[in-house]
């Protein structure tokens, strides 16, 4: 069974966002961009021996909805064992790829889908020789 392991969230300000969090929960941040090769924090919400989950912060893509035009929400991450195979599941299942699985260097492999609802989510396998 594959759990969430991290969440991202979008923003138009980086430097804004982290003020943000930080301000409000206490969160701290990790340059990633090293990483993912694009400006990428990641978010450490608590010790490790507490319950809960980090994630990360990176740039929006697109133009965020409207006022009144929908949510405009954070993605979910899962943690799985073999991205292919969880690929396989979800395109079986009615989802479509929205991007692509890419390797983050040295640390796992990543890559986003829309559900059969159009929710944006991620699965992420580790792995230390992903290139």
């Amino acid at each position: 069974m594959s759990r969430p392991i991290h969440f991202e969230i979008q923003a138009d300000d980086l430097e804004r966002a982290k003020a943000f969090y930080a301000e409000v929960f206490g969160w701290t941040f990790e340059d990633y961009g090293q990483f993912t090769g694009s400006p990428y924090w990641g978010v450490v919400t608590g010790a490790e021996d507490s319950p809960g989950i980090n994630g990360g912060l990176l740039p929006r893509p697109a133009p965020a909805p409207g006022p009144g035009q929908g949510t405009n929400a954070a993605v979910l991450t899962m943690g799985v064992e073999d991205f292919d195979a969880t690929a396989a599941r979800i395109e079986a299942a009615g989802g479509v790829v929205a991007l692509p699985k890419m390797a983050l260097t040295g640390m796992a492999w990543q890559g986003y889908f829309l559900d059969t609802e159009g929710n944006t989510f991620g699965i992420h396998q580790p792995d230390e020789n992903a290139a």
